[in-house]
């Protein structure tokens, strides 16, 4: 049975699923066709609930939720560092005008838990950091390998959100997570099981999976790709476990609360 299996075309993904895309494992009758699309264009493919299995950002949940269930595996979190603001400038307090990567993405929901009344603009995320260099835009929100490289291009920090996030809660900020279509639930155990697996693999032979996921890091060296990997694909990762989801929870309650989330589901996790 041929299921599609819809991904960012970033390092930490690509390692996370190296398994799947090499062939190391058993998948119980299952092929994987990976379609790689920017997490932005995930969230919103997931409204409509095109894909079987798909990475969203944890933001995207409640909208995409009457589609799909949450696996507890597959998580990418920051623990104590996440999505970062930079300026060209040094500022103080928060800049007039943020690029963002897109407003379902949790980078974005952090932002305006952080600062309510900043004014946002979207990017495409691999701009953003450009975009902020040339002038174009105040202040840039980067994720991705944007988090490692925006100092040697000689962008300020404003805010590290995941060190905000982390004083304020305690808590590490979920960012990304697999979702399995609802037309599976009834296999929902057994792919999740495979999916655990594939990325025990992927931690269990480190080199081999980061040699395969070096073709998708954007110009990042060994070294970083493998420092941007291990920020997001960790025991978090394998197993959300109660405090994570418990960070979901919290992350997703505030937003609502705060009026960025109009409606709160239940969260509905696969183990």
């Amino acid at each position: 049975m041929e299921l599609t299996l819809a991904h960012s075309p970033d390092a930490d993904d690509a390692f996370m699923f190296a398994a799947l895309s090499l062939g190391k494992i058993d998948t119980q009758g299952f092929t994987f066709r990976h379609v790689l699309a920017d997490i932005e264009t995930l969230n919103r493919a997931a409204r409509e609930g095109t894909y079987d299995l798909s990475a969203i950002s944890f933001h995207a949940y409640p909208y995409v939720a009457r589609h799909y269930l949450l696996l507890s595996c597959g998580a990418s979190v920051g623990d104590g560092y996440g999505p970062v603001v930079v300026t060209r400038e040094e500022v103080k307090g928060t800049p007039s005008l943020v690029a963002v990567p897109g407003e379902w993405t949790t980078a974005y929901l952090a932002l305006k838990l952080w600062s309510p009344e900043v004014r946002t603009v979207t990017l495409p995320f691999d701009r953003i950091g450009e975009a902020v260099k040339s002038g174009e835009v105040p202040a840039g929100l980067l994720i991705h390998e944007g988090q490692l490289t925006y100092a040697r291009e000689g962008l300020k920090l404003v805010v590290d959100l995941g060190v905000w996030w982390r004083e304020k809660t305690g808590l590490p900020l979920p960012l990304g997570g697999n979702v399995l279509h609802r037309r599976h639930q009834e296999k929902a155990s057994l792919l999740a099981s495979l999916l655990r697996e594939a990325i025990a693999w992927s931690l269990a032979h480190r080199e081999e999976s980061l040699n395969y996921a070096l073709s998708f890091a954007r110009g990042l060296e060994r070294k970083e790709a493998d420092r941007f990997v291990g920020m997001y694909v960790n025991s978090w990762t394998l197993d959300l476990g109660p405090k994570g989801k418990e960070a979901v929870r919290l992350l997703l309650e505030e937003g609502h609360r705060q009026g960025i989330i109009p409606h709160l589901p239940p969260l509905e996790w696969v183990e």
